[in-house]
């Protein structure tokens, strides 16, 4: 089974603040969607949170959620206690490519063992509370890019990329 990390970040890797997201581009969410449809996500309860009330679970997807709370419910997701045991429910269900959504916790313990990062690059910066490590040049390679310039419903231009492990 692939490791995927899908997330956006801004030119100076902020992914997030106070539990939100930083903008609202209608593409990004597209490609999101059109990615992890139909696959496992693995999320930490803090960024489960963070998704509307309305959008949880995220539908189609089996929603797998991370968390030290032994108590913790959200109806419709899978809830477990660690990184390995998420892999672990995402192999058991046949699962070929497993999309690992956020946050910043969860994408630093998986890094090592990601082998894609779907990557929306937005083109400003932003104060935040969350960031996405930054890649090494000698363990990722970009092998697809598609560029999209700011306009009337994207207040940022931004890039998807996809990066590879070497």
């Amino acid at each position: 089974m692939k490791i995927s990390i899908i997330v956006a970040a801004s030119e100076n890797n902020a992914i997030g603040k106070n539990n939100d997201l930083l903008w609202r581009l209608p593409k990004d969410v597209k490609f999101f969607k059109e990615k992890t449809m139909g696959h496992c996500i693995v999320t930490g309860r803090k960024n489960y949170e963070s998704i509307p009330a309305r959008f949880r679970p995220l539908p189609g997807r089996t929603n797998i959620i991370i968390t030290r709370n032994r108590q913790y419910e959200a109806p419709g997701a899978a809830i477990v206690h660690s990184l390995q045991e998420a892999i672990g429910k995402a192999k058991q269900s046949g699962e070929t490519e497993l999309f690992v959504i956020g946050g910043g916790e969860i994408f630093s313990e998986v890094f090592p063992q990601t082998d894609v990062i779907w990557y929306t690059r937005v083109h400003a910066q932003f104060d935040a509370d969350v960031y996405f490590p930054e890649l090494d040049p000698s363990e990722w390679k970009e092998t697809w890019r598609e560029e999209h310039v700011a306009d009337e419903k994207h207040a940022y231009g931004f890039t998807f990329l996809k990066y590879e492990r070497k």
